[in-house]
């Protein structure tokens, strides 16, 4: 028991459940147990949810191994899907030895390691295609263009296992589960790429074979190439584009706020299927009124209701309730379960004969809940705090390195601006969005873990950027204060245009597959995820670069200044 707190996890029966729950509630201990967070789900329900989760995982490693051969040619497409079937083999091998048990969260992370792992290919593979187009030898284009990728993949890499471990330490439950499949693939797909590859490449290549690998196909070949966009004159109108999002997010919290889960408010959840497709707005007015506290402050007061549909068959509904959520009997569940029997019944949504059946997760036919959780207000206003503080010390941590690692101020504070406003946007949208979308937008630890993964994944692209920023700073440092900044942060912006993409699109791959198909437990999180990488793709461009040019180059010109006004010695 660490923390005053504790919990006991495996594989019971639902009566195997209730009786270690009697057990624990009738004990005579110095200090009462008192249950504050539980969740039943149905072995039916289980089995679905793993059984979309692997269907998504498929289709998504299938489409990716054909975009990469789309992309970069049959052999180098292939090599890159080879590093993907080994970051799958290894991770598993890791997960296996570990006697991590494999939950939908846990796939969800092990597909998102897959459009991770393609990014650090790509980034490989635009460098060689650059070193070739500058008519260097497949020697020579191959180590150089490994040894340019290195610090960018490095440094995208270990800010995403930044959030990845900030994951694990702030997160409960299903989050740890999804950091800690995130985390392993995170440094298995470096391996891969970096050594696993180069290895391989390396070995055909001294034997004089493949040196007329082109890593271009007839759609990739002039693919967002010798592009020469002036993105920084137009930064006060992509400023005023974000500006506006934001306040129109910041709107939305005042006015709609936010859908918030039991995990934030404290309550009990209830996945039902009914007895006949259904329109949710009639399951809502049978529940309004139907739980009425009888205990504590508000006693003889409703319970806050709600009612949301899941799914497209119209027979399965989310009914979430505070009822007596700060009342210690045990017997409150039970009662909590047989009024809500009882209202469904009165509404001719349930035809189960008895309040038992309808418990029942494996009696489908008449209606029955197949999936409860409860969470105390204890545990609620740890949560919320933890969530809190999850994303402060991501967002800390992340400029910590930047500055450290760029030793720049300016590129911390654009990647920081850029990556707050994504954030306030991706939740802007859970709140304008909620409740006439068709599925749940509730902020819950899930959502949570999404933001965090966004957070890290949005400032690999800005990294990339900035990497490439440095380096061609770096060609000019003898000769800074005459450069034409702003024509610096342009080319560096177009160069490494066709890797954002390619990296976006990859990974937007897994997440549409895994929104399409990942079933109703991950959809509100590959949601996110799909906003997220979206508005993060665009604002690495628009706003983190805009912002390190205008705070770089003010100092600069202010360096400038000072050696133009500097007296000359004789």
């Amino acid at each position: 028991i660490t923390g005053g707190q504790s919990s006991i996890s495996g594989n019971f029966t639902i009566e195997d459940t209730k009786d270690l729950a009697n057990t624990l509630k009738s004990g005579r201990m110095p200090a009462p147990a008192k249950i504050v967070q539980e969740e039943v789900v149905g072995p039916t329900l289980g089995a679905q949810s793993i059984h979309q989760g692997l269907v998504s995982f498929a289709i998504a490693f299938v489409l990716l191994m054909l975009y990469m051969i789309l992309m970069y040619n049959f052999i180098p497409g292939m090599m890159a899907n080879l590093a993907l079937l080994a970051n799958l083999f290894f991770t598993l091998g890791v997960l296996a030895s570990f006697q991590s048990a494999l939950t939908m969260p846990g796939i969800a992370g092990i597909v998102l390691t897959l459009g991770t792992a393609v990014d650090a290919n790509v980034l490989i593979y635009e460098r060689i295609k650059e070193e070739l187009k500058l008519g260097k030898g497949m020697k020579q284009a191959l180590k150089e263009g490994y040894s340019n990728a290195f610090s960018a993949i490095f440094d995208s890499n270990l800010t995403s296992l930044i959030t990845g471990v900030i994951l694990l330490v702030t997160g409960t439950g299903p989050i740890r589960g999804f950091a800690t499949t995130w985390i392993i693939g995170l440094v298995i797909s470096f391996f891969t790429a970096v050594f696993l590859t180069r290895i391989i490449f390396e070995n055909r290549v001294g034997k004089d074979k493949w040196l007329n690998l082109t890593f271009t196909t007839g759609i990739s070949k002039n693919f967002m190439q010798n592009k020469s966009h002036h993105f920084l004159s137009m930064y006060k109108t992509t400023f005023a584009i974000w500006g506006i999002a934001v306040l129109v997010c910041i709107g939305s919290f005042v006015v709609r706020g936010l859908s918030r889960s039991i995990d934030f408010t404290g309550g009990r959840n209830y996945v039902v299927t009914l007895n006949k497709p259904t329109q949710v707005e009639d399951v809502r007015k049978v529940m309004t009124g139907a739980f009425i506290n009888t205990v504590g402050e508000n006693a003889g007061k409703p319970a806050t209701t709600s009612v949301i549909a899941l799914g497209t068959d119209g027979k399965t509904v989310r009914i979430s309730t505070n009822y007596n959520i700060d009342s210690n009997d045990p017997m409150e569940d039970d009662k909590a379960e047989t009024i809500l029997y009882n209202a469904l019944k009165k509404g001719g949504f349930v035809s189960q004969t008895n309040v038992a059946n309808f418990k029942n997760p494996d009696i489908r036919e008449g209606g029955s809940i197949i999936q409860s959780a409860k969470v105390g207000p204890s545990i609620a206003k740890n949560i919320t705090y933890n969530a809190f503080m999850s994303v402060l010390l991501a967002i800390f941590f992340i400029f910590l390195y930047i500055l450290l690692r760029f030793r720049n101020i300016g590129f911390s504070v654009g990647s920081i601006v850029g990556l707050v406003l994504d954030t306030t946007i991706v939740i802007g949208c859970f709140s304008l969005c909620y409740g006439w979308i068709g599925f749940s937008l509730e902020i819950d630890q899930t959502f949570i873990g999404a933001i965090l993964t966004v957070i890290g994944y949005d400032i690999n692209d800005t990294v990339v950027v900035y990497d490439r920023i440095r380096e061609n700073l770096r060609k000019h440092k003898h000769n800074l204060a005459k450069a034409d900044i702003q024509k610096i942060f342009n080319d560096s912006i177009n160069q490494t245009l066709s890797r954002t993409i390619n990296t976006s699109v990859s990974t937007l791959i897994v997440l549409v597959s895994i929104f399409i198909l990942g079933g109703d437990s991950i959809r509100s999180f590959s949601f996110a995820m799909i906003i997220g990488i979206i508005i993060g793709t665009l604002s690495s461009i628009f706003i983190a670069s805009p912002v390190a040019y205008l705070v770089l180059g003010k100092k600069i010109e202010k360096r400038s200044r000072e050696l133009a006004e500097a007296p000359v010695e004789a």
